[in-house]
């Protein structure tokens, strides 16, 4: 059986489709899935559902939720309900829970692929670490249940989803810059700037690989664009942070051209005289 939560909702088994057309019986799917083998409490179910103002019915509901998934996923997997009920999708005195038992979860295989990208990197191996979040990163398929209506439960799930994929989109670029991908990943990390155009760290990397492909230019346009955004949105300048990337820029820094220059401090001359300051780029920025 393969769960997807990474993109659509779907349940699936030697090509049968399972899915659950209703919104709240696949609420309380998306739920099950993402907290798989986990107990999800009751109340943590009807909030999703019915946010602060359940029905009277709302346990008896619920309940009628839980058995649609059971005959969907006894369609599904070839078993008989009373077996799902057993082993499968399990009522406890708080709440239910979802055994995979090795159904294959895209949440789960995209955080393996991650966790091994991470360890990868904090090793030093930039070529093995990049392979590997790239990976897990193409585990996705769209939005994190992109076809579900998200209630409130839902919705903060769905937010610390797409938050982790864009801290991996982040290492794996740092990986890139590091191994002197950044010509190759210039259109890929533009897109992505230009998608979040408050996140520093994205736009430190923007202006680093611009630099590096020659086009200084720009990198100083994208720090003008950042800092009008910041000014406009949030009343803020930049930070010391990018400023000193800017500045890095403006000067020639040759750091800004080497390996390390991602996750190796560099000085800082500020102005004319004095004060070297230890800075951090790309990894250490976050």
């Amino acid at each position: 059986m393969q769960c997807r939560v990474l993109g659509p909702l779907d349940v699936r088994s030697s090509g049968v489709s399972g899915d659950l057309t209703a919104p709240k019986p696949r609420k309380v799917l998306a739920l099950l899935l993402i907290h798989a083998d986990r107990v999800v409490p009751i109340d943590l179910l009807t909030t999703e559902l019915w946010d602060d103002e359940p029905p009277a019915s709302a346990l008896t509901t619920l309940q009628t939720y839980i058995l649609q998934i059971r005959r969907m996923l006894a369609r599904t997997c070839g078993m008989d309900p009373a077996t799902v009920a057993r082993e499968l999708l399990v009522t406890h005195a708080d709440g239910y829970q979802l055994h995979l038992d090795g159904a294959s979860l895209d949440l789960h295989e995209y955080q393996r692929l991650a966790d091994q990208g991470r360890l990868a990197q904090l090793c030093g191996d930039r070529v093995h670490a990049s392979r590997l979040l790239g990976a897990a990163l193409d585990v996705w398929r769209g939005s994190a249940l992109v076809d579900v209506r998200l209630g409130p439960v839902l919705r903060v799930e769905a937010q610390r989803l797409e938050e982790a994929r864009l801290a991996t989109w982040k290492q794996r670029i740092d990986a890139d810059l590091e191994l002197g991908r950044h010509r190759e990943i210039l259109g890929e990390l533009g897109c992505l700037a230009a998608r979040h155009p408050l996140h520093e760290d994205l736009q430190a990397q923007f202006m680093i690989a611009l630099y590096r492909a020659g086009r200084r230019t720009d990198a100083l346009d994208a720090f003008r664009r950042l800092r009008e955004v910041l000014i406009g949105e949030l009343g803020l300048e930049p930070s010391r942070r990018i400023q000193r990337v800017q500045h890095a820029i403006l000067t020639a820094d040759p750091v800004l051209d080497t390996a390390s220059a991602l996750d190796t401090a560099w000085t800082w001359e500020a102005g004319a005289s004095a004060g070297n300051e230890l800075v951090a780029a790309g990894r250490g920025l976050s």
